[in-house]
């Protein structure tokens, strides 16, 4: 009965650093976003979470909180402490120092500079260690930062906000507004969690639109605005483009193309990124993700348009996906949220798992992990 009560003991407190964690996303990249807290006697004594930029570490912050309580504490942490000296101390060290009697960790960090080193290290000063308390939960949530390091690309979320049969805009192009306020203001919400947000060309060229987290209260967390431009054809006047001084701006391109177009953009304030073409004269997506990962992008979320999502779905990029959908009906002349993917068999169909729905207003959010 014990070891059933300190397992639960352990879930929930894991559970409450994961929710500290979670606030990191969209501001520690390319860190992780991590959570810890400091436990001693059934009280928490610390509690902490990786701070913007990407530091102080989460196990920094519960430390300086707890301070001389944290000696013969638990401390409970959504990813294996770092073993390695970078621009800050290892925290497995830290914890150490600390007098921390037992750590429970959530999933072990992929890192080859960690990747169990923390783990040990902790150990062999004579720390309890359990591992891999609440690990799907935190695998969930850093799945960016794990997909970076073993498979160098972000984790890539399509948002789509179309009507109940899938159209962004009427066949006369009207697409303002699909979804009321509620659905807006979640997809603000969205961009404010991932570290980059991304769209093609046409839509940026139709919509002009400024990409930027507009919350009360988390306008400073907008994020790195990439456009998907192959031949540059972003107006230099566009919003995008007047304050790219001010909020990152990043546009893949093919390489070449008019030179002196290629520094207009340079001298207002844009980066950009060449990705070399794939077979089909393209930009190639799958090098696209694995600059944006050495870039340090570890969340990315994609606003359209429809041939940008099919471009990503065909190439087995789209890991997650956010549908809203409006309470009203279209019909086949209006304009699809995916292009043609020239699929003619369903077994060959991407297959997705709903995992949330959510109801806002007379809208609906669907959430979905793809599966193949």
């Amino acid at each position: 009965m014990a070891k059933a009560t300190n397992k639960s003991k352990d879930t929930d407190f894991m559970k409450m650093a994961l929710s500290l964690a979670a606030r990191g996303l969209g501001i520690v990249a390319p860190n992780p976003a991590v959570g810890c807290v400091i436990v001693k006697d059934g009280i928490v004594v610390g509690r902490g979470w990786t701070q913007k930029g990407g530091r102080p570490h989460a196990e920094t912050e519960a430390l300086a909180r707890a301070g001389a309580a944290a000696r013969g504490a638990t401390a409970y942490v959504t990813l294996e402490p770092c073993a390695h000296h970078g621009k800050t101390p290892p925290c497995a060290e830290a914890l150490i120092a600390a007098g921390i009697a037992r750590l429970v960790g959530a999933v072990s960090d992929p890192d080859p500079r960690v990747a169990g080193k923390g783990y040990d290290m902790l150990r062999k000063a004579g720390i309890e260690v359990v591992e891999d308390v609440c690990e799907t939960e935190a695998r969930d949530l850093n799945q960016g930062f794990l997909q970076k390091v073993t498979e160098d690309r972000p984790l890539v979320t399509l948002k789509l906000a179309t009507s109940a049969d899938g159209k962004t805009a009427t066949h006369g192009g009207q697409s303002r507004w699909i979804t009321g306020e509620g659905a807006r203001a979640r997809g603000h919400y969205l961009r404010a969690t991932h570290d980059a947000i991304m769209v093609g060309s046409a839509t940026a060229v139709v919509d002009d639109p400024e990409l930027t987290c507009r919350l009360p209260g988390l306008e400073g967390q907008s994020p790195v605005r990439i456009i998907a431009d192959g031949r540059l054809r972003l107006p230099l006047t566009s919003k995008l483009v007047r304050d790219a001084k001010k909020i990152p701006l990043w546009i893949l391109t093919l390489p070449g193309g008019d030179s002196a177009r290629r520094a207009a953009f340079v001298d207002c304030g844009a980066e950009l990124i060449d990705i070399q073409p794939g077979t089909d004269g393209l930009m190639d997506m799958k090098a696209a993700m694995r600059r944006l990962a050495e870039r340090g992008v570890t969340r990315l979320l994609v606003e359209g348009g429809a041939r940008l999502a099919a471009s990503l779905i065909s190439a087995h990029l789209v890991d997650r996906i956010e549908w809203f959908r409006a309470s009203r009906i279209i019909g086949g002349d209006g304009y699809s949220g995916i292009a043609s993917l020239g699929i003619e068999l369903l077994d060959k169909a991407p297959s997705l798992a709903l995992t949330r729905t959510v109801f806002l207003g007379e809208d609906t959010l669907s959430s979905y992990v793809v599966r193949g």
